[in-house]
């Protein structure tokens, strides 16, 4: 590949150095809202780059577990500090690379500064508990020890947050960390591994190798010397990354899709819920893996909230994510964007009605990006493949029913369980929504895309393997427990 002038590219992080691949080939990150401009370019690696990755990684986890959790701590202090100060410089980055707004990318960065602080935090709290013996002579307690090496693979949505929220808890509790970005947004990734070489990070304990995710994500899930391994991306993908890390006997831990409701009661607040719809399912261009896809409304009041809801997107501002005024940037890759097209296209065939958008842009400084319009469809029903299958993109399909027992078995009848929302006023109504909702997050007059990080995220169904990620949840993944009897 031609390198094009003033474009940096970005080399792997391996035993705290940085490294051209094997290969010695380059894939290039462009930019969705400009896609003839590259924004970086990081290393198609092997097979053989992920094997020196985990060599180093495993060498250095025996000396990095031996220090006490504040010692680990202090350096997630400092990492988070220099991210701090770095702030503006990767949320531009990040934008640039994956195309959502600089004020979603700013928040995104402060979030993992949080995440790095709180986890910093956690090498001073138990680490185990007492238990009392049937032996009065005797001492039995609990601890716990890290996996060993744990192989981090993230996707290109959140490209601060998901790997930030990953690596700092696989490191506080002793682990050393082999993580693979997604390439479209591994560039901000090799910047945040900057600020740990910043930091001065023991050599090993972290590394980065990019490359495809059938060589490098697939080689981590089969590779004999990783312990454990956690995934956030599609089903199809984290499917098989389990299986091969369950045909080893690795610990692995899968976070996938969503096909998130909301549900509208007659009683609710109608602006909020107008307001927490547009959000939730557009910002990022609906590109998150809580984002509302389903909008599950009452009859009394689904004509007045449907015109609410237009009117309000009708006010959404599209562009790059780097221009003041932007409100939704472009689809974050052509994979994407393609992907987003052909589901409004299943939504005609199924006979729903197009309400709002369903177009490309195509003008002006529309025309070398990524970029489509907000959608909105109604008379969806629930076997049709908008209402059942997860687009990743800003459309949402509007229900009606008459009563919320309705309303929550339409919102329940799919495969995926990550995150659902009700609007109401009605204690009734979110009783039975707690008490009946099949998902792992549940939002009372409140979007549904959001999890606040010290508390357990994660799904049900199909949504994950059913383990949480964040808070002290993240724990249960990231260590074993080791019990230990005592007897003068």
């Amino acid at each position: 590949m031609t390198v094009t002038n003033h474009v940096r590219a970005f080399k792997n992080y391996i035993n705290g150095t940085w490294k051209t691949s094997s290969s010695e080939q380059l894939v290039a990150s462009l930019n969705p809202a400009n896609k003839n401009k590259v924004v970086g370019y990081v290393q198609n690696s092997s097979i053989e780059d992920l094997n020196v990755a985990v060599k180093a990684a495993k060498h250095s986890q025996l000396s990095w577990k031996k220090l006490s959790g504040a010692a680990r701590g202090q350096y997630l202090f400092d990492v988070a500090n220099i991210i701090e100060k770095r702030v503006n410089e990767i949320a531009e980055c990040a934008t640039k690379e994956m195309g959502k707004t600089i004020a979603e990318t700013k928040g995104e960065t402060l979030r993992g500064v949080a995440i790095l602080r709180y986890y910093a935090g956690e090498g001073m709290r138990k680490s185990g508990d007492v238990i009392p013996s049937t032996d009065s002579e005797a001492l039995m307690f609990t601890t716990r020890v890290p996996l060993g090496v744990v192989g981090i693979i993230t996707p290109w949505n959140f490209p601060i947050a998901i790997p930030i929220w990953k690596i700092a808890p696989a490191l506080i509790y002793g682990n050393s960390v082999v993580i693979k970005p997604a390439t479209e947004t591994a560039v901000t990734c090799a910047k945040i591994l900057e600020c740990f070489e910043e930091a001065n990070f023991p050599d090993g304990v972290i590394n980065m190798v990019t490359g495809s995710g059938a060589v490098i994500g697939q080689g981590i899930a089969e590779h004999p010397d990783i312990n454990g391994i956690t995934f956030t991306g599609s089903n199809k993908v984290g499917k098989k990354i389990g299986q091969a890390a369950l045909a080893r006997g690795a610990k692995y831990q899968l976070e996938m899709g969503g096909k998130n409701p909301v549900i509208v009661a007659n009683d609710a607040d109608l602006d909020l819920a107008v307001e927490a719809t547009i959000s939730g399912a557009f910002r990022s261009t609906g590109q998150k893996c809580t984002a509302t896809s389903r909008v599950i409304v009452q009859e009394n009041i689904y004509e007045t909230f449907k015109e609410k809801l237009i009117e309000k997107t009708k006010e959404i501002t599209i562009g790059e994510g780097l221009v003041d005024g932007t409100w939704m940037g472009p689809c974050a890759n052509e994979n994407q964007f393609n992907t987003v097209k052909s589901y409004i296209q299943k939504g005609l065939e199924e006979n729903a009605t197009l309400l709002l958008g369903g177009k490309q842009l195509l003008d002006g400084n529309y025309i070398d990006g990524y970029f489509i319009e907000p959608t909105i469809f109604e008379n969806v029903t629930s076997d049709m493949k908008i209402a059942q299958e997860e687009i990743f993109g800003p459309v949402i399909a509007l229900m009606k029913v008459k009563t919320i027992q309705e309303a929550l078995e339409i919102a329940n009848d799919v495969e995926y369980g990550l995150s659902a929302s009700i609007f109401t006023t009605n204690i009734g109504h979110m009783l039975s929504f707690i008490n009946e909702m099949d998902a792992g997050l549940i939002r009372i007059n409140a979007e549904s895309a959001g999890v606040e990080l010290q508390a357990p995220f994660g799904g049900m169904k199909q949504s994950s393997s059913h383990s949480r990620e964040q808070g002290e949840a993240a724990k249960e993944f990231f260590t074993s427990i080791k019990t230990v009897y005592v007897k003068a």
